[in-house]
């Protein structure tokens, strides 16, 4: 059986993309509303148990069959481990910080991700997405609020959604690079499956029995996350990651509306100054690169 390619059709993993981010937000919000009454660990539990259950009624549903095998399962299950690590330092940081502000220090991810693709996947990123990412990343130490900008000590909790970024990079190449070894179907039925089975084993640690309500919230977030990352997954199929990864940015928009609706959160000047460093950073790392002239593509084989 031959390899499945990753289809060319940037402007459909563009769209698939957008949508994602903002199930990623609502997500993201009932996360933060039930921090409240449940430990982040169970919450996590929640997330991946309900995600996979949802998967693997949906693909059965849809194609008939569940497509279990793949041609990198190692790759695979780091993938889900990643995610796992993402989503524990994410809801670690929403316990303890404003959405807007978890969502502005995350959007290192984007950053990473370019970075990786380059170095990685071989993926071109030019000079000036280059500098998009280094802009960027003085956007994030200006979110951060580090003590040589603002005088006051370094909230540590900042420091978790950079970790979530770091991870979620790492989850997003990986995605891109098991687009062309594997089925998209294999890879969102695997996306959960290992980070189910180890929040699962950790549950004993943290277990509150929720209502009737709280089942169906928690449900809820595990649904929106299959949904949400089979779309990233359909996205990353259809579109370089290079190219995916700034459009994390307007995710931000979302985050903001949310936090300040449901919680009251208003995001203050550091997170709205490294919030417009970022966009800024990502505005370049996303524009279009200047077509190559016809020597330098049959040097190169004639691109992709």
């Amino acid at each position: 059986m031959s390899q499945p390619a990753p289809l060319h059709r940037p402007v459909q993993g563009a769209a698939l993309q957008l949508t994602a981010l903002i199930l990623f937000v609502g997500m993201d919000t009932l996360f933060k509303w039930l921090t409240s009454d449940f430990a982040v660990l169970q919450l996590v539990w929640a997330r991946f148990f309900f995600s996979a259950l949802t998967v693997i009624v949906a693909i059965r549903l849809i194609a008939g069959r569940l497509p279990w095998r793949s041609r990198a399962p190692h790759l695979q299950v780091l993938r889900s481990l990643l995610l796992m690590g993402c989503t524990f330092c994410f809801s670690s940081a929403l316990a303890r910080i404003p959405l807007a502000d978890t969502t502005a220090v995350n959007f290192a991810s984007p950053l990473i991700t370019v970075a990786l693709a380059a170095l990685w996947l071989g993926e071109a990123v030019g000079r000036r997405r280059w500098g998009g990412v280094l802009l960027g990343f003085v956007g994030v130490m200006v979110a951060v609020r580090p003590p040589f900008l603002t005088g006051a000590p370094l909230d540590w909790a900042y420091l978790l959604p950079l970790g979530s970024a770091a991870l979620f990079a790492g989850y997003n190449i990986l995605t891109r690079k098991l687009a062309a070894i594997d089925d998209p179907r294999t890879t969102i039925l695997h996306t959960g499956l290992a980070a189910s089975l180890v929040t699962s084993l950790m549950q004993p640690l943290a277990w509150h029995w929720p209502s009737g309500t709280e089942w169906a919230l928690l449900a809820a977030i595990g649904s929106l996350g299959a949904l949400s990352h089979g779309l990233l997954v359909l996205a990353y199929a259809r579109a370089p990651a290079s190219l995916l990864a700034p459009l994390s940015y307007t995710q931000l928009v979302w985050a903001t509306l949310a936090g300040w609706w449901v919680f009251g959160d208003a995001p203050d000047g550091w997170t709205l100054a490294g919030a417009a460093i970022i966009a800024c950073g990502g505005i370049l790392a996303v524009l279009p690169q200047r077509p190559m002239p016809a020597s330098s593509l049959a040097h190169r084989g004639g691109g992709h």
